[in-house]
């Protein structure tokens, strides 16, 4: 959820004409990961809750996308994303992890 409250901070440097399109998407994909987590979680099986992990994982990559593009068309620099990043890297570190069958786990 940290990360999440980082991007609702993070898109207030975007431009207004941008809030109903990447601004919205952006904080879609970030509250999309916790969200699909605790939904995964509440299920009855293992495979259901992979199944929204993966989800998550996705919702991660979409973001980790979305951000690189605010720096590729200058509405934020590397400097601004670095923090978010490496939070959003540690997200998906363990969300790799949650998606391992139960077998693998250290």
């Amino acid at each position: 959820m940290d990360l999440v409250v980082q991007i609702y901070s993070i898109v207030k440097k975007l431009p207004k004409e941008e809030r109903y399109s990447l601004i919205d998407q952006m904080r879609r994909s970030a509250i999309s990961i916790p969200s699909n987590i605790a939904e995964g979680k509440s299920r009855n099986s293992i495979n259901e809750y992979r199944h929204f992990i993966g989800i998550a994982k996705g919702s991660a990559a979409e973001l980790e996308t979305q951000l690189l593009i605010c720096v590729q068309i200058g509405y934020l620099s590397k400097e601004d994303i670095k923090e978010v990043l490496g939070l959003l890297d540690e997200v998906s570190k363990m969300l790799a992890k949650l998606n391992l069958p139960l077998t693998l786990r250290t």
